[in-house]
């Protein structure tokens, strides 16, 4: 209150002072006693309502512009004035109540614009291009956490994921184990010191190489160092699997996961350095140079499968969505990334053996049914969309608990969701797959 005094004088000092004056020049100038009086009490009621207007004025000023956008109340501050003004000037006493309404009418059409939510006009904000290229190990570093957990800081946040989808199957701290992939945990120096090492990952030699593919394309050889490892893991994840990470079955030939430079994940060749660049900031080394990182991916990735940086944007925080609904189901299967673990009739691809063959619309009732069973479903569309958003709450016999991530109730929207729940209800043994849609 204080604050809007001394910002009414600071505007209204003239007025104030004129007023001033003629009350002292009534005093002076009239000699009729009672007549000095009416002038006396009618200049201080016109000081005290030229003071309310001013502190109607200051109110609007800093409130209006300001964070709370309080305008209804200079609003009344200036009707009570008017009718205050139109009870000792009966003259003019009619203007001023109809001029008082109207400014009591827009106080209570502000107040409830003031009510509703407010969105704020004016153009979006411009997007600055990531310049990659010009960036510091530590400024590629961060953009490189952004792109795996979807924010600076969120390394160690559980659920945290972005645009890369590691986390969705990798652990990254010593000591944390994962059913679905290696801990990435000291990476650089592994790849160096264990990987290439490995007799199975016949360096220099990738025709006798004894895994799904020989090489991330004709001619692309092997790696020769730990960070050309990383490059071709990420470009070719089957030209080497690390022991007891293979897809079930494969005897470890073949890896679950997908190559990130290709749908859906899509990592741009920048990107990836960035990534890689986390990699080792995070653990206190020094990272090889942009160019050098970027000279090892085009070693494993011929130039027409090299994905663009289609409009340099940084990577989404880590509360985005992994598939928000609108895709056909197929796609939302790929970006969960649940073709790299369950095997899924009508979906290209998914062919995992990580976790069990989903043909709910038969398995599902016998599950909820069993005695084993501890969940809440009741229903086969209840039972699948406990699986996704719970998956301990039922583990399936042969497949161990904590394997399937437990974030996709946050990373899938309530669409992406239902199309799931719908396509996998359908889903029988023995029965043609329903139509992806």
């Amino acid at each position: 209150m204080g604050d809007l005094i001394k910002e009414a004088l600071s505007i209204g000092w003239p007025l104030l002072a004129l007023l001033a004056g003629l009350l002292v020049y009534s005093q002076i100038s009239i000699s009729d006693a009672a007549a000095k009086k009416r002038a006396t009490f009618k200049l201080s009621i016109g000081m005290l309502a030229a003071f309310i207007l001013l502190i109607a004025i200051a109110h609007y000023e800093t409130s209006f512009y300001g964070a709370n956008r309080l305008l209804p109340v200079s609003l009344v501050l200036v009707t009570s004035m008017c009718f205050m003004l139109g009870i000792y000037f009966p003259n003019q006493a009619a203007l001023l109540k109809i001029g008082g309404f109207m400014f009591l009418v827009a106080a209570g059409l502000s107040g409830y614009g003031n009510w509703l939510p407010q969105v704020e006009g004016g153009f979006p904000p411009k997007e600055e291009k990531i310049q990659f290229e010009s960036m510091s190990a530590q400024q590629l570093a961060d953009e490189g956490e952004k792109i795996i957990f979807g924010g600076i800081g969120q390394n160690k946040v559980q659920g945290a994921i972005g645009k890369g989808q590691c986390p969705l199957c990798h652990a990254f701290h010593k000591g944390m184990l994962g059913e679905r992939a290696p801990n990435l945990d000291g990476l650089p120096e592994r790849a160096a010191k264990e990987r290439l090492v490995d007799p199975k990952y016949s360096q220099g030699k990738p025709l006798a190489r004894e895994y799904a593919q020989k090489e991330s394309f004709p001619g692309a050889g092997t790696a020769e160092n730990g960070q050309e490892y990383i490059a071709e893991s990420h470009s070719c994840p089957s030209c080497y699997v690390v022991a007891g990470y293979g897809v079930k079955g494969t005897n470890d030939k073949e890896s679950p996961m997908p190559a990130i430079h290709k749908p859906p994940i899509s990592l741009s060749l920048p990107e990836l350095a960035a990534v890689d660049t986390w990699f080792y900031i995070r653990e206190g080394r020094d990272a090889p140079t942009y160019e050098e990182i970027i000279k090892t991916y085009e070693k494993f990735i011929p130039e027409a499968d090299r994905p663009k940086q289609l409009d340099d944007k940084a990577a989404g925080p880590p509360s985005a969505l992994l598939a928000d609904g609108t895709e056909p189901v197929d796609q939302i299967f790929s970006k969960a990334q649940c073709v790299a673990c369950h095997t899924i009739p009508g979906i290209p691809g998914a062919v995992g053996t990580i976790g069990p063959k989903l043909e709910e619309g038969t398995n599902a009732p016998l599950r909820f049914k069993s005695p084993d069973y501890k969940g809440g479903a009741t229903t086969t569309p209840d039972y699948i969309m406990e699986s996704i958003v719970s998956p301990s709450a039922y583990v399936v016999k042969s497949f161990p608990d904590n394997t399937m991530p437990k974030v996709f109730g946050q990373k899938l929207s309530a669409g992406a969701l239902k199309k799931i729940v719908d396509y996998l209800s359908q889903v029988k043994v023995g029965a043609p797959p329903p139509k992806i849609s």
